[in-house]
This record gives C-alpha cells, structure tokens and sequence, in this order.
C-alpha cells in the first residue's frame, strides 16, 4: 500500500497521457485513491473468519478473500473469492466469482454469486450504492454462510429444493462438496 500511496502522490493532474485517454487515467487514480482508504478499514473490520489476499500489494483493486465459516452447513470448509474493483468504482459494485465450487442455494456451482449488494439494480432497495465499501462487500459475502442464507430466491435452485425437501441429504451433499472442493 505505501508504494501505491507514493504512486498516487506522484501524480500531476496536468501530465501528458501519450494517447491514453485522460478521463479513464483520472477515473482509476480516484478508484485508487478511494481503495487506499477503504482496503486499510476493511482490514481493521475483517470477520475473524476471513482473510484477503493480494497477488500485488501495488494493486489494490484485484485480491483474493478466504471465508472459513466457524458454524453452519459449510463449518471447517474454506471458500476463496475473487473480488476485482473495476475502474468505476465507487459507482459501480466489485466483480466478485466464488473459485471454490461448492453446493449453496445463492452461488451457483459455476462461482456466480446472488447477493443484492452485488448488484448495480437491486428490486429490493439493497443493492450497490456509492455509500456502500469494500468492508459491505466482505460482511455480505462472509454472511452468505449464515444469517444472509436465503432458500427462497435461490441462484442454485437445485440446492434450495434439496434443502426444502430433505434437509439431512442437502447437508450431506454440503459436506461432501467440502471435503472434496473446500478442505483446510
């Protein structure tokens, strides 16, 4: 982070762009500015059953996050998710893909995440808004293995149904999905 906080002070508002288009230079240096602040508070607030990641500590808006739920269906399992922040962010939400294939009603075994916060229109009044950060983001994911559980708007509908039918073969499915996808 301090590399990029040099980085972003280095920055003139009046320097050439040698046929780089000003706009989108000055719109990824606000994003930038922005993660600086909001990366150091998410990790200050980080569930204690997450953990992020940073390929390059340089670049803030690509990182990985590792939910290990301590309670639950998906107890002792560990779940990595790439969360990318595009360059219109705070306006738009972070790209966010489950890498762990896993059985869940509001991720799809494909990695494909249903959760109102992720979503630029939301029917339910949740969704994106400049307001939200990146701590939303980690908070909603991590409760997606709790509290935000939602059977009755499912992405994966196969699961939601398993779950409502045979409550004891969907948590046997769950556990067989970690042990062969999530392990610790």
């Amino acid at each position: 982070m301090i590399t990029l906080t040099r980085k972003l002070k280095r920055e003139t508002p009046d320097s050439t762009s040698n046929g780089v288009n000003m706009e989108n230079m000055k719109r990824a240096s606000v994003r930038d500015r922005l993660l600086v602040k909001e990366v150091q508070e998410m990790e200050q607030t980080l569930p204690a059953t997450c953990k992020v990641f940073f390929n390059d500590p340089n670049v803030l808006s690509e990182f990985t996050l590792t939910i290990c739920p301590d309670e639950g269906f998906w107890k002792s399992g560990k779940f990595k998710f790439s969360v990318v922040v595009p360059e219109e962010y705070n306006m738009a939400p972070p790209k966010v893909k489950c890498l762990t294939k896993l059985w869940h009603p509001n991720i799809s075994v494909t990695g494909d995440i249903c959760l109102s916060l992720l979503r630029q229109n939301s029917i339910d009044g949740l969704g994106w808004a400049p307001t939200r950060k990146l701590k939303d983001v980690v908070w909603g994911l991590n409760s997606l293995f709790t509290d935000l559980l939602n059977f009755d708007d499912p992405l994966n509908s196969e699961a939601a149904e398993q779950y409502q039918r045979d409550k004891l073969e969907f948590q046997a499915k769950v556990r067989e999905f970690v042990s062969l996808y999530a392990s610790r």
